[in-house]
């Protein structure tokens, strides 16, 4: 075990210097103007709120033009700076973490006790800045890992690095839990009969997180608290707001993704405000900031008398502060110790308010798509891990191609399932339809998946159509291009066919509702370019449409779900097609209708695009994009 921890270790290394080359390279040496039109940086910006958060730190938040629709990479847990051109400014920097982003309003938890003099004063921005705390959690948690010797997480590791089998005591007599199938029942059962590890598989459209909830609520009978956890705020977020409609008390730590009262409601911040005492907390906080406010008056001349007035203002804000620190303690343990449920990001995990604590049950959810360093972070704390996820879906982001071929995108709940072949996938879809669901069902599930009655059959409601269509763009001449300043790939006459398609989709629904409708794509420029000619679209304004790529797509479902593949050249290069699970992804975000455009001279050498295509022969309409041009 400890040369795999060596291995992970010496992986991350890699990975942290990709990504802090690329932030050399890619940002660092841009002017002010490069990095906003690249989406780096926020200038100017205007202050919309600032005050005080849990734990002496200062928050601002603020606000770009209203006409700035420019994309950007900012988003909740990054790291960034917070800056003045103001000349003369004391300190024109203050770092900090972004809490939340929402069109065009970011909050940012700045890592200071006091707030910038100048945030109300112009001239300020936000730059994306390099994140190492992320990296340094990972690497502490595994050297935290190798240093241990015996006890429960002695026995934990090992049974998580197959070197012992997993225990499992005796299963629950459960035979019907209300509103779950047979296959969810069995997951709890065997998440509950389980002493160090279980696993769920649970494919697109399963009922994966109620799964989880219902679990949850049945381990809250038996322990006090219970861990929750995932690699992402969106999925922390989503099971917050599910645990908490089920009436438990659950508290949501870290930052969060959604600028939601359902959400910000159970977070420690907010419980902790509107604690009872949280108001002398409140009222500490300011006398400690105002007594460094007046100690910071006194300039570089002034005599022994101010020097001791200043030495006196400082030492008041410090002892304000620590009897602030400590009620603000007292008011966190309150909270935690009440809690059913704790959720946080795997790196959240990390906080300081959680050092002292342990969990009997630990669950992971997407943990297929985490990296097994950071699956450490929370493991440590806990006697019992339960893994959710689907590796045939999306798998953890690896920016060093070596790292990747080295190991570190597989992960704790891939090698799981390997040694634990019997673990529980559940069966039941109800998103798709058969067609729809079928071909990766085949592919990837070894036609074990079902699809509910409720859904195996329903369709728009336009007449007679097929569920599931393919436009082949195939000697239109189509050519895929690629962007000079991102290198990404994109097609434009490919999003014209789908175009059409659009509106005839809208034609036949003239005296019916319309379907919710989403455009997807593997290439982020492909996606930028619909979303900016839809926008410009009148025929499409009465359309619920969302353009995105599959990456920041999973998780969502609608109605009718075009995919637009791009790739067509005359060497059959296909790259990012070539990561079928992202494929995987796609094809099965669809209820009613999914509707595939690509080039199947390219992609038909590819033995999976192949079978797909053959699939929707068969079980489709296979069209071509002669059809759709005038």
């Amino acid at each position: 075990m400890h040369e795999h921890i060596e291995n992970l270790l010496a992986l991350l290394r890699l990975e942290k210097e990709e990504e802090l080359e690329f932030y050399r390279k890619k940002i660092q040496r841009l002017s002010l103007e490069e990095r906003k039109a690249e989406g780096y940086c926020w200038y100017p910006v205007k202050l919309a709120q600032q005050g005080y958060t849990i734990g002496d730190r200062a928050f601002v938040v603020v606000e770009r033009p209203a006409e700035n629709r420019k994309e950007h990479f900012f988003r909740e847990g990054k790291t960034v700076n917070f800056f003045t051109r103001k000349e003369g400014a004391r300190r024109a920097e203050f770092a900090g973490v972004v809490h939340f982003v929402d069109k065009n309003k970011m909050k940012i938890i700045l890592n200071s006790q006091d707030l910038p003099d100048w945030s109300d004063e112009g001239l300020t921005g936000v730059d994306l800045l390099f994140d190492e705390r992320s990296y340094a959690e990972m690497e502490k948690a595994l050297r935290q890992l190798m240093e241990v010797k015996k006890g429960r997480l002695a026995e934990l590791r090992a049974v998580l690095a197959g070197s012992k089998e997993p225990e499992f005591g005796q299963t629950p007599d459960i035979q019907h839990i209300p509103g779950l199938n047979a296959s969810q029942t069995a997951a709890i059962r065997e998440t509950l009969a389980a002493r160090d590890v279980a696993v769920i598989h649970g494919p697109p459209g399963t009922g994966k997180t109620t799964t989880i909830v219902q679990a949850v609520k049945l381990l809250c009978q038996t322990e006090h608290t219970v861990l929750v956890c995932a690699p992402s705020n969106a999925a922390v977020d989503l099971l917050t707001e599910r645990l908490a409609a089920q009436g438990l008390f659950v508290v949501r730590l870290g930052n969060i993704s959604r600028v939601d009262e359902g959400i910000l409601s159970h977070t420690l911040e907010a419980l902790a405000a509107s604690h009872p005492e949280s108001k002398n907390v409140k009222k500490v906080r300011i006398q400690a900031a105002e007594c460094r406010r007046q100690a910071r008056r006194f300039r570089r001349q002034f005599g022994s008398e101010e020097r001791s007035e200043r030495r006196q203002l400082l030492e008041e804000a410090s002892q304000l502060a620590a009897w602030a620190d400590a009620l603000e303690d007292r008011i966190v343990e309150q909270i935690l110790d009440g809690a059913q449920v704790v959720t946080a990001t795997l790196v959240g995990a990390a906080q300081k308010v959680l050092d002292k604590r342990h969990f009997r049950t630990l669950i992971i959810d997407e943990a297929s798509q985490a990296l097994e360093p950071a699956s450490w972070i929370p493991i440590l704390k806990a006697s019992r891990v339960i893994l959710t996820g689907d590796p045939c879906q999306l798998p953890p982001t690896v920016k060093s191609e070596a790292a990747a071929r080295q190991g570190l995108s597989v992960t704790m709940m891939e090698r799981c399932i390997e040694r634990m072949p019997w673990s529980p996938m559940l069966e039941v879809q109800y998103r798709m339809h058969a067609a729809i669901m079928g071909f990766s069902n085949r592919r990837f599930y070894k036609n074990r998946l079902k699809a509910h009655e409720s859904v195996s059959g329903h369709r728009l409601d336009i007449g007679e159509h097929f569920p599931l269509e393919f436009i082949d763009t195939a000697g239109c001449g189509f050519d895929e291009q690629v962007h000079p300043d991102s290198m990404s790939r994109f097609n434009p006459d490919e999003y014209h066919i789908l175009r059409e398609h659009l509106y005839q989709l809208i034609e036949a629904h003239h005296d019916r509702p319309l379907p919710t409708v989403a455009i997807i794509s593997p290439y982020r420029e492909q996606a930028d370019h619909i979303r900016r000619e839809a926008e410009q679209d009148a025929a499409l304004a009465m359309l619920s449409l969302s353009v995105s790529t599959i990456d920041g797509f999973q998780g969502q479902e609608r109605d009718v779900v075009y995919i637009s593949l791009v790739r067509s050249n005359t060497k059959g290069e296909i790259g990012f097609l070539s990561d079928y699970r992202r494929m995987n992804v796609a094809m099965t975000r669809a209820r009613k209708l999914l509707v595939i455009i690509g080039d199947s001279a390219t992609i038909g050498n590819n033995g999976f695009y192949s079978d797909l295509l053959e699939y929707c022969e068969q079980e489709g309409v296979y069209r071509t994009a002669w059809e759709f041009m005038s």
